[in-house]
């Protein structure tokens, strides 16, 4: 008798013990660290207020995500703890928020977070950053190699990626930086999203972000530039993704572009992406005309 008492009390136990595992599994969240600088207000460069919009929709998104947004380099030491991914959007080169905490950068690297930079958080100088920066994305803006006109992207096909779940080819008049340099040889770097620029970005003057031989040499041999690309680091070390898009904050409002970032963040944090891609909702700004 006592031993069949003891029995059910162990079976109950291990049942509860089962229980309380699954309820805690399920509210582990997913956590994204948005960083931004000031930028600007209104449609252009607006880092604070795309990194707004995009948390907002993960969170929503019933994927478990739980998100952090801070202005500037966190100043706080734990802010990265238990980070699956940390999202940059910021100005870049010198004034690149990562300048001044580049051994943290690549801590954050070696630890596996997932890092995801967009427009001109993708440009960091040439040397240690560079390198680092490769190492967490698959690629980067170098002066004197890439180049930041503004011209109309037309997407016309999208690889077969989770990034590009839900996603239908899309055309976007942006300010598209091209020509980044990457890895070699790719290794590693999946393009996601690619088009033929037209020659008249190649009119301008040659300068550090304008144009340059290497450019008007890939340019001539109607070379398809790469704009946005997801990044598998050696040995399993983390995922990366980057995108020279996102000049313009109205850009926010197309579905298509829109879903791809969210999933390209889900991705990087290691979250299976839906079939129909990271759900949000239409219209989540007002619409507004571009200005520079």
């Amino acid at each position: 008798m006592n031993l069949a008492r003891n029995k059910s009390f162990l079976l109950l136990l291990f049942t509860l013990i089962a229980a309380f595992g699954s309820i805690a599994a399920a509210e582990e969240k997913t956590k994204v660290v948005f960083l931004a600088d000031r930028g600007k207000t209104g449609n252009v460069h607006a880092h604070l207020a795309g990194n707004a919009l995009l948390a907002k929709a993960l969170e929503d998104s019933g994927l478990g995500f739980e998100t952090t947004q801070h202005m500037g380099w966190p100043k706080d030491t734990k802010a990265f703890e238990g980070a699956a991914c940390v999202v940059i959007y910021c100005n870049g080169g010198k004034g690149h928020l990562v300048m001044n905490h580049l051994e943290q950068f690549q801590k954050l690297i070696d630890d596996g977070v997932g890092i995801v930079c967009m427009h001109y958080g993708v440009e960091v100088p040439k040397g240690k950053a560079g390198n680092i920066m490769l190492k967490a994305t698959g690629g980067y803006f170098e002066t004197h190699w890439s180049v930041n006109p503004h011209w109309k992207a037309n997407i016309k096909s999208l690889p077969k990626h989770p990034i590009t779940n839900g996603c239908k080819p899309f055309v976007q008049d942006d300010e598209w930086y091209f020509h980044m340099r990457f890895q070699p040889k790719m290794k590693g770097v999946t393009p996601i999203l690619s088009a033929h620029p037209p020659q008249s970005t190649m009119k301008r003057k040659d300068g550090p972000h304008s144009n340059n031989p290497h450019v008007r040499k890939s340019m001539a041999a109607g070379e398809i530039q790469h704009i946005g690309w997801a990044y598998e680091r050696p040995g399993g070390k983390g995922r990366g993704f980057g995108t020279t898009g996102g000049h313009y904050h109205h850009t926010w409002d197309d579905k298509n572009w829109r879903t791809l970032i969210l999933n390209a963040i889900a991705w990087t944090s290691g979250v299976e992406v839906p079939k129909d891609g990271v759900p949000s909702k239409d219209n989540p700004i007002k619409k507004a005309e571009p200005k520079d």
